[in-house]
């Protein structure tokens, strides 16, 4: 099918932050490009009468369009036909065209460029040929999974960390959307991590992201398990995590066999009566004398056990990134967290942190209050940005990545984070609480190790938050407008309720409709029900290719984009500790959807593999190293002494002074930021709904009781309603347990009374 009806257009007048120049407009199969010869300046003109000013280009790559709309020229007025483009780089461009067919035919081929592709491969990363010097690079081969492991300790004998490199899903077969090489306890058989795998939604079990060099503790990370309504348990699963979190143990709590009767028999029969539970007396036997085992080894640790470091006390956190009511809502779809009378090891903390579509309709907002920066030369509204809750979201990342940093560097202990699936918050909280404890990732080719580790290969769905294939949904003309698609970006709040009942039945039967024999806890889709099952042959017809790749809505949001505005907020913050500058994270946003390159174009690293994607298109990274001296930041210090104040190991995000990242969003920082106080900090609670920012823990957990804002109890300590300390949130809600936290000098606020709203089933 030919897509272009028009390739060039002349006389077009482009308007951007409320100037015009008139150039040319140029649609290539990949790119959208407006051309204009600036008149010559009076310095031109004294210097030489005979150059030129050089023409000037704008070039706009299709998949970054995020939302496109033709006005035709109203038959009462002389204003002329006009195409409105908002772009994911929060570049906004309005073209005025003097021939309505020549705009309409214009409209169309973007139109067509954009959301007519179907697959993938047809996309700019698989024909883009890099010049010089480019072209000597290969960022493929910047991460090597073996070589950053044994960065961190694993496969050194003389360290003895307590951890191997597994093989079982070396061909992908155990978990599609996790990595091939997976680090576990070196206890773990691969039968007993068979098994625990069928507790965990995808059979994303938990397993080593970061294992910290001087105390031996670990970041783990997974998705949640399958508790559903019967509250099912898994003894592997429980095993695992309780020899996950005795690694740094100079004893080890648990047997290196595993007892014959939990190898042969699986917790999670496909079928429900025998589900997580049905064991036989002989198994149930052996799983309490586990159980009695592990939960005395526990309290021994506590109790007997001296730490490697000295004055740490181990108190082991399992941190559920969602809200406390979230979690135990999608007990009604068989998910759900952790039953906390199991794994009497350790503490759960639940941090609140909102889901895709909360994220997504936050930058809705965001460019709401943007969306005029084509026609008008004014600065945004500040009141829609505080409206947004964008930095709110900034500050709760940030908070619970400084609370698991902390549990780690300073605590000493070891903790395992989750959400729903585990590869959207759970990246987020990772990476970022790994940029806290380690200078090197705070390096430029370290920042990209960690990108690729834990995003690129324990999976996120790039694809589908990205929306790379673009949808019909985000080009109209204008009278369809006004129709009211509460779909179109920045729609507004109208029916949000009635959304949130219609996702929650989705999730529903997305669930109860699946493959009982399916590792899958729900379909392909987070948040719309599944449309066929492939694995029957009564199932309905398969969608053609360009629908079953087609972007949906529901799925698109800013999860990595929110990771490098927290990125950025550190580096603003602690600007001497970062090799890279703010050029380099702006680029980098640039570059998760202009689709010239190939490295976040899938969503696992089984479908890199698949699809042979480091051997048909390029890596981002040769571009950032192929410009190293750009993206260096002057002011970097290497120097790591922790006796010095300003250079120590770790350091943590100040959640009390997130701002906008103006320049991400093509604005000034007076814009954004309004006025400085006399600190040099800018106004932060002008930009929050109520002037208050929200807790980030909402709820702690353990075997013997629970703290949430759903039934506090009543002699817990108020929760601070501010994110300035994830430690002193985590202190406050865990002083009655007796658990040591950070202290925090900050007036405590009491907390804000609980708003009745309707929950959303989660769908990460």
């Amino acid at each position: 099918m030919e897509r272009t009806r028009i390739a060039k257009v002349d006389n077009v007048k482009l308007s951007r932050r409320g100037e015009q120049v008139l150039g040319t407009l140029h649609l290539t199969p990949h790119h959208l490009i407006f051309s204009h010869t600036p008149p010559p300046t009076t310095e031109d003109s004294q210097a030489d009468n005979t150059v030129s000013p050089r023409p000037r280009e704008l070039w706009i790559t299709y998949p970054i369009i995020s939302f496109c709309t033709f006005r035709p020229a109203p038959a009462v007025s002389r204003q002329p036909s006009s195409i409105r483009l908002r772009c994911r780089d929060f570049t906004f461009v309005c073209f005025y065209f003097p021939d309505e067919a020549k705009a309409r035919d214009t409209y169309d081929s973007i139109k067509s460029w954009t959301c007519k592709l179907g697959r993938i491969d047809k996309l700019y990363a698989f024909t883009y040929q890099p010049q010089l010097p480019e072209r000597d690079l290969n960022g493929w081969t910047l991460y090597d999974a073996r070589k950053e492991w044994e960065r961190l300790g694993l496969g050194n004998p003389d360290l003895n960390c307590g951890w191997r490199i597994s093989n079982i899903n070396v061909d992908y077969n155990f978990s599609p959307t996790y990595p091939a090489l997976l680090p576990v306890p070196s206890t773990m058989s691969d039968n007993t991590i068979n098994y625990a795998g069928r507790y965990r939604s995808r059979a994303r079990i938990p397993t080593l992201t970061y294992l910290h060099p001087v105390n031996n503790c670990s970041i783990t990370r997974s998705s949640q398990p399958l508790v559903g309504v019967r509250k099912n348990r898994s003894i592997q699963d429980e095993k695992l995590l309780a020899a996950i979190f005795s690694t740094s143990s100079q004893e080890r709590p648990l047997a290196s066999s595993t007892p014959p009767s939990l190898e042969a028999e699986s917790s999670n029969s496909s079928q429900e009566d025998q589900q997580f539970g049905s064991l036989t007396d002989f198994e149930l036997s052996n799983a309490e004398e586990l159980e009695d085992e592990v939960i005395s080894a526990a309290r021994r640790e506590g109790k007997d056990y001296k730490p490697q470091i000295y004055g740490a006390q181990q108190h082991n956190l399992i941190v559920d990134a969602r809200p406390t009511v979230n979690a135990l809502a999608m007990q009604a779809v068989g998910l759900g967290s952790e039953n906390m009378d199991n794994y009497k090891f350790a503490t759960k903390a639940y941090l609140g942190i909102d889901n895709i579509h909360v994220m997504r309709d936050s930058l809705n907002r965001v460019i709401d209050a943007l969306k005029d920066s084509d026609l008008s030369p004014l600065g945004p509204d500040r009141d829609q940005l505080a409206r947004s809750a964008w930095l709110k979201h900034i500050a709760g990342i940030l908070d619970g990545s400084a609370l698991i940093a902390r549990q780690v560097g300073l605590q000493h202990s070891h903790v395992l984070i989750h959400c729903s699936d585990g590869w959207d918050r759970t990246s987020q909280l990772s990476a970022l609480s790994q940029l806290c404890l380690d200078p090197y990732y705070r390096t430029l080719e370290g920042y990209m190790v960690l990108v690729e580790k834990d995003w690129l290969s324990f999976g996120h769905m790039f694809r589908h938050r990205a929306g790379h294939l673009n949808s019909d949904k985000w080009f109209q003309v204008e009278n369809d407008r006004m129709t009211g698609d509460p779909n179109r970006p920045g729609f507004g709040d109208a029916g949000a309720a009635g959304k949130a009942l219609e996702n929650a039945f989705l999730s529903a039967k997305g669930f109860f409709n699946r493959d009982n024999a399916s590792r899958d806890s729900l379909g392909e889709s987070d948040g719309e029900a599944q449309l066929f099952d492939p694995d029957k042959s009564t199932a309905r017809p398969r969608l053609a290719a360009s629908e079953a790749e087609a972007t949906k809505v529901k799925e698109t949001s800013p999860v990595f984009h929110q990771f490098l505005d927290a990125t950025y907020q550190l580096l603003y913050q602690h600007p001497t500790r970062f090799e890279f500058n703010e050029r380099f994270l702006r680029r980098l946003l640039y570059h998760l959807y202009s689709c010239q390159y190939g490295t976040f174009l899938y969503n696992s690293e089984k479908e890199r593999a698949d699809c042979k994607a480091k051997e048909r298109t390029r890596s981002v990274w040769d571009y950032f190293l192929a410009r190293r001296e750009q993206f260096s930041n002057s002011k970097y210090d290497p120097v790591i002494d922790d006796n010095k104040r300003g250079s120590e190991r770790l350091l943590f995000p100040k959640t009390n002074e997130v701002r906008w990242w103006s320049e991400a969003f093509g604005r000034t920082d007076a814009e954004m930021n309004g006025p400085r106080l006399s600190s040099g900090a800018p106004s932060v609670d002008r930009d929050y709904a109520g002037g208050r920012l929200t807790p980030v823990l909402t709820g702690v957990e353990t075997a013997e009781r629970s703290i949430s804002t759903a039934s506090p109890a009543p002699s817990a300590r108020p929760v601070p309603s501010t994110a300035s300390s994830g430690m002193a949130a985590l202190a406050a809600g865990l002083s009655n347990f007796g658990l040591s936290g950070g202290s925090d000098n900050r007036q405590e606020r009491q907390r804000p009374p609980i708003q009745s709203k309707e929950v959303e089933v989660e769908m990460q």
